[in-house]
């Protein structure tokens, strides 16, 4: 039997939760753990919720209002935009109506009211930018700051820089129901020590049991799997000994740790049954499904994107350091027949984002949980036209101009930041790449993200590459 062998069954199974390459991956030593790190400066946030509203939303339909688009409905756009003469299509209202909201008086759609109702608490960056408008590539820019694989995600360099508050769970989860698209490398280490990976955790399982499997050990006491994770740790400290230095043997224990650690409370934070009826009521997690709804596609089932924002507020109350929460399994937003399917969309995800906002908000953990809301890239302004596909009101991919929601953490709320232009494609003011947005997610995390580097065949690596500025501006 391998050693490797050994620690799946005597670490209850540990490996197949997710954290599993804790055990194949290189740490740099014991002296990289999940233990409280000092930042460089004071922070303004301590956690992060990422909502991945994977597929790509439409900005124009959601929070960038084009009044432009009903006067020129129908037709092609004017002006030079080389892009939208190549492509054919006309010009397309939304079909969703805008109104102002708050103090602020920022315009949300009827898509999401119940989210315009924190939109005081809101910044609304309606000038993004990512690199290309394909899927994997623009899912992975957001989430790891390249648009190729094999670099560590945004949630690994967090916890990396400032490890987690809760010797008992992971310091970064990753929920989904289902898998999005490009899967287990936007919650990758890479490089990084395999400590900070994400853990992944299927959120469309209602039973903790399921959701986390292989946690319990079918045979013996807790007492009883105690004096096991201690003989072998004393083993594996004496082959140290023998051997000297090794990395993944340090991996190895210390991942023998967190598993048994979690064992005593990631069964009672993922379940959401404790909380009571009113709460899972407030967020839309309904409590049965009939067969028709049932056969609904994994990405939009009812209830799933509902129970990761509850469990997503339940886990940062227990100082989790990131957690990710993905809309489905894929990528459900990417309307390229239809945008009228954004209104079903919408229900699933408008409902948990103002109840998980309201619920920080009201026990006073927004002030230093920022929120990200938004999905690898927007929609174009113009019909879609393509003979691959049965097209009738649809929109094609947008990276040019789009919008991302940032609240709390000390962020200046009620305010829009950026701009496109008169028809919802092109960002024109104050342009904000993807490494902008994470240089000002570190930022507000107390982090400098040209400061946060790792060295790695022959270089010092960092999130945001060689660029990005943090947006100082947004910032409270």
């Amino acid at each position: 039997m391998t050693r490797r062998d050994a620690l799946r069954q005597v670490g209850n199974g540990f490996g197949m939760v997710g954290l599993a390459s804790l055990l194949g991956e290189q740490l740099q030593g014991s002296s990289n753990s999940l233990e409280p790190k000092t930042p460089h400066f004071a922070p303004k946030a301590k956690q992060v919720i990422f909502l991945f509203l994977n597929g790509g939303p439409s900005q124009v339909d959601t929070f960038d209002p084009k009044p432009a688009l009903a006067k020129y409905h129908g037709q092609p756009i004017p002006g030079d935009y080389p892009k939208a003469k190549q492509e054919r299509g006309t010009l397309m209202q939304s079909p969703f109506a805008f109104q102002r909201y708050g103090q602020s008086g920022l315009e949300v759609s009827e898509l999401f009211k119940k989210t315009a109702e924190c939109i005081d608490d809101i910044c609304v960056i309606r000038s993004m930018q990512t690199d290309l408008p394909a899927h994997p590539q623009a899912i992975l820019q957001m989430n790891v700051g390249r648009i190729i694989p094999g670099f560590p995600s945004m949630g690994a360099w967090i916890t990396y820089g400032l490890g987690s508050e809760n010797r008992n769970l992971p310091g970064f989860i990753s929920m989904c129901a289902g898998v999005p698209d490009v899967g287990p490398q936007l919650w990758s280490s890479a490089f990084l020590p395999a400590v900070y990976q994400g853990t992944y955790v299927p959120n469309d399982e209602t039973d903790p049991e399921k959701m986390i499997q292989h946690l319990r050990s079918r045979t013996g006491t807790v007492a009883e799997q105690r004096q096991r994770v201690d003989l072998w740790e004393k083993l594996n400290r004496l082959e140290l000994e023998r051997r000297g230095p090794d990395a993944q043997l340090e991996g190895r224990i210390q991942s023998m740790e967190i598993a048994y650690r979690m064992q005593s409370e990631a069964l009672d934070a993922f379940d959401v049954s404790k909380e009571p009826q009113a709460v899972r009521d407030r967020y839309g997690i309904t409590a049965q499904r009939d067969g028709s709804e049932m056969k609904i596609k994994s990405a939009t089932r009812d209830g799933d994107f509902a129970r990761g924002c509850l469990v997503a507020r339940r886990l940062v109350e227990r100082g989790v350091r990131v957690v990710q929460v993905y809309f489905g399994n894929d990528k459900p937003w990417d309307s390229h027949h239809d945008i009228l399917v954004h209104r079903r969309l919408a229900q699933q995800a408008d409902q948990p984002i103002a109840a998980l906002l309201k619920d920080l908000k009201s026990s006073g953990l927004l002030q230093e949980t920022l929120v990200i809301i938004g999905g690898e890239f927007g929609r174009r302004p113009w019909t879609e036209v393509a003979g691959r596909i049965n097209v009738q009101n649809g929109r094609n991919h947008n990276n040019e101009g789009f919008t991302t929601l940032l609240a709390g953490g000390g962020v200046k709320g009620g305010t829009a930041y950026g701009a496109t232009d008169d028809f919802g494609y092109q960002a024109v003011e104050k342009k904000v790449h993807v490494h902008d947005l994470h240089a000002t997610v570190l930022h507000l995390m107390g982090l400098d993200h040209t400061h946060l580097t790792y060295p790695y065949s022959g270089r010092n690596f960092r999130l945001t590459d060689v660029a990005g500025n943090a947006i100082k501006e947004i910032i409270a």
